[in-house]
């Protein structure tokens, strides 16, 4: 049987499993909720169990198995930390369990990082070496690839650029505070309950507790004056991390994904301007472009084959 590569996506609501070829093809995919609330024991056991529907019998045949679990991660150690959104997964050493169970090699990934692998691999940062990766969605999370290498810090817990620390009109923030997409939601609320008129309010029928960034940006694609005010600092504000990001990196492209980048060109024009107008000089910005993501929501799948691939992140 030809070498395949297991690629698993471990998710607060959803659990994926897929098989892929050496250029990391899926081959077979299958998907199971995760059920996060009935505890950890009931989650494993579900996760070994769809991890097994797709290895083949011949276990010889797979080169390794990938896994994107949310952070935060040592990658180094295979344990997961404290994920927010699985309750009970305090210091789970997922990647010995996984590889003790198939007897395959396995490897472990925070899921902004192997996304920035995917991105790098397959996707819209594909053919550069230097690539930093955001994606803003529900928070905001990001991978970094230097020279090849996924940047991980010694523990594993680098690469968080969606915590850099601001000053917001006098008290410390962060950009995922401002920007993502909890943000968005909470400062349409804030605007709405002063009185202002948008469209906004008639799409929740009034119920504020109901508006999300997706509403916000629909919104915003019709032309409403206070969800593209509110989508412009958003985007204004992912750009002066991206200027941070910039001094700090130097890379060859930025890369944005995440729900919140749905909104186009109404997010990425004040996030491009914002970042050249911030930088040191131009020569950081330039010749740097910032484009939206390319692999969609098969993006944490094949980063985690990515990481059997290049055996843990590195594809120099």
């Amino acid at each position: 049987m030809t070498e395949c590569i297991i690629g698993v996506d471990l998710g607060g609501t959803q659990m994926r499993a897929a098989r892929f070829d050496d250029r990391l093809n899926i081959l077979e995919r299958v998907a199971e909720p995760t059920l996060a609330h009935e505890g950890f024991d009931r989650v494993i056991e579900r996760l070994l169990a769809v991890i097994a529907r797709i290895v083949p019998d011949d276990c010889e045949s797979v080169q390794g198995i990938g896994v994107s679990a949310p952070g935060p991660i040592d990658p180094h150690s295979g344990v997961i930390v404290l994920p927010p959104n699985l309750p009970g997964w305090n210091n789970v050493p997922l990647r010995k369990i996984i590889q003790e169970h198939f007897g395959i090699t396995t490897y472990l990934g925070n899921d902004a990082n192997v996304a920035a692998l995917a991105e790098t691999m397959r996707g819209a940062a594909k053919g550069y070496r230097y690539v930093v990766y955001l994606t803003v969605s529900t928070g905001i999370g990001s991978g970094i690839i230097d020279n090849g290498h996924l940047v991980l810090g010694a523990h594993g817990l680098g690469a968080e650029a969606g915590h850099m620390v601001l000053v917001v009109d006098g008290y410390v923030s962060s950009l995922e505070q401002e920007a993502a997409g909890p943000a968005i939601a909470r400062r349409a609320v804030a605007r709405l309950e002063t009185g202002e008129v948008s469209v906004i309010r008639d799409r929740v029928d009034g119920d504020l507790s109901a508006i999300t960034a997706k509403i916000v940006g629909q919104a915003a694609a019709d032309g409403d004056t206070l969800a593209i005010e509110l989508i412009t600092y958003a985007g204004r504000m992912v750009g002066l991390g991206i200027a941070n990001l910039l001094h700090l990196f130097n890379p060859q492209v930025i890369v944005v994904g995440g729900g919140v980048t749905k909104t186009g060109e109404l997010l990425f024009a004040p996030m491009r301007e914002a970042a050249r107008q911030h930088v040191l000089d131009p020569a950081y910005s330039e010749h740097v472009p910032i484009v939206p993501a390319a692999l969609g929501g098969n993006v944490a799948l094949i980063g985690a084959a990515a990481l059997v691939s290049t055996q843990g992140g590195s594809y120099v």
